[in-house]
């Protein structure tokens, strides 16, 4: 686990990609977890990656009241997406234990035996590879997907809430499927749209979807990510 070198350029295309699909490094508030990463990038992102410079500038504006975010600060290294390695520590990270499906490809011997090369050997390998290819070829491509909760908050209590849902739900995307939603007291009257939504992780973001919602700025103040589960 870890983002690499984050004084790096690629330690940098890690935490854009691992932001792609996320608000903050953990869970949906600014937390501790953001504070770590954000102080060991010494200068901001470039603008080609946006998502990490969308979290950098995020986080940022948090300067004066950092010590106050929630969680516990933890070494760099146990942050980040999983096969990365840590950069910020000497130790050795232990041997990565094969996951089951690759244990399940690995029974398929597809080199015979190492014993003398023959007719015969050559016939049989070539026929294990034959059955591994068809049996690579009807595994089923799986689709990961996300439900979403959003929390779509609006500039005061005179907003139409019945137009603000209507132009948050006319965003039509390619693997987008907006849910059910109800309208949630926040205080002094107003009143937030809590909405929720399937995505196909591949085709649609976190990040796009704020940008999309809060086009709509004659009714939209902030969208915020209030549950993110995978399916």
């Amino acid at each position: 686990m870890g983002f690499g070198d984050l004084k790096s350029t690629s330690g940098l295309a890690v935490l854009n990609n691992f932001l792609s699909d996320r608000s903050y490094i953990e869970g949906y508030v600014p937390s501790q977890a953001d504070v770590a990463v954000f102080e060991a990038i010494p200068t901001p992102p470039s603008a080609d990656l946006c998502h990490a410079l969308r979290w950098y500038n995020h986080i940022k504006s948090y300067n004066n009241q950092k010590n106050s975010l929630p969680g516990v600060k933890k070494p760099l290294g146990q942050y980040g997406p999983p096969g990365v390695a840590d950069t910020t520590t000497t130790s050795s990270a232990p041997a990565k234990t094969p996951a089951k499906d690759e244990e399940d490809d690995d029974d398929i011997d597809l080199f015979g035996s190492d014993d003398e090369e023959d007719a015969e050997a050559a016939r049989l390998k070539e026929q294990r590879l034959a059955e591994y290819a068809a049996k690579k070829s009807k595994k089923p491509t799986l689709i990961a997907k996300s439900s979403i909760l959003l929390d779509v908050k609006p500039w005061d209590d005179e907003t139409d809430m019945a137009m603000l849902e209507e132009n948050v739900r006319s965003i039509q995307m390619d693997g987008l499927v907006w849910g059910q939603s109800k309208l949630v007291p926040v205080g002094y009257g107003i009143k937030k749209l809590q909405i929720g939504c399937v995505v196909e992780d591949d085709k649609v973001g976190t990040d796009i979807l704020e940008e999309k919602i809060t086009a709509f700025e004659d009714f939209v103040q902030s969208m915020d990510v209030a549950a993110f589960n995978k399916i």
